[in-house]
């Protein structure tokens, strides 16, 4: 009995550690399917450099992907399908890890991990939210209701919806805000993924992640706020 006793506390915090090792590599993974959609979107969005109409091809071009194998916008749904499965699994692991972590911290030595955590480990939490709101917004905006906050008629146009929304100052402004998050996330997101996926085991592999990491959240950020921007200042235009 004794034996029993002193077992299988040690089992519950192998399995607890094994536990949290799957939720980080749930996160890591589910987290590399959002890095490439925002770069594949973001790529995207700068078609609205080469006009409206190479932008609608774009859109177009989309829902005709793998076409007559799927129908029309087949590819989309069963991307989004997938996108929404990993988003899911991206938030319970997060809820999971953020759970575990507040029940650790009643202990000394985790409670001082907790106070020196930065202020990008701080905000990665709140930043998630808010990109999940931004998500739901961003959605209803282009995708769902294709609502037009904007001056101008669109009708079916892709190109000119987005054109006309970003002539509003506060959508633009939403859209700034929800970048900066996005940077933010995406940053320690990479940063720590390459550390649940073992890629940051020496100085200079971590020196590299690093890069990797501000590269991405730099170049995605901008490349998603620069159209806005220069339509708003008028110098993206839509004829």
């Amino acid at each position: 009995m004794q034996v029993a006793t002193k077992t299988l506390p040690r089992t519950g915090a192998a399995t607890a550690r094994r536990t949290t090792v799957f939720m980080k590599l749930v996160m890591a993974l589910s987290g590399a399917l959002f890095v490439f959609y925002v770069l594949a979107h973001m790529y995207g969005n700068l078609k609205i450099f080469a006009g409206v109409e190479a932008y609608d091809d774009y859109a177009l071009h989309l829902r005709t992907l793998l076409t007559p194998v799927l129908p029309f916008g087949g590819f989309l749904w069963l991307f989004r399908a997938a996108l929404l499965v990993a988003l899911v699994a991206h938030a319970y692991s997060a809820f999971y890890l953020w759970r575990k972590a507040n029940a650790a911290r009643p202990t000394r030595y985790v409670a001082k991990a907790a106070a020196r955590a930065t202020l990008r480990s701080r905000t990665m939490r709140w930043g998630g939210v808010a990109l999940l709101a931004f998500l739901v917004w961003h959605l209803i905006h282009f995708t769902w209701f294709k609502v037009n906050p904007g001056p101008d008629a669109v009708g079916d146009s892709a190109g000119l919806l987005y054109i006309s929304s970003f002539k509003v100052w506060w959508v633009v402004l939403i859209y700034a805000v929800a970048m900066f998050a996005l940077a933010m996330h995406l940053w320690h997101g990479v940063w720590s993924a390459s550390q649940t996926l073992g890629w940051a085991t020496s100085r200079r592999a971590r020196t590299n992640a690093r890069a990797i990491a501000t590269t991405i959240a730099v170049v995605t950020s901008v490349g998603f706020i620069l159209p806005p921007l220069l339509i708003l200042v008028g110098i993206v235009k839509g004829s």
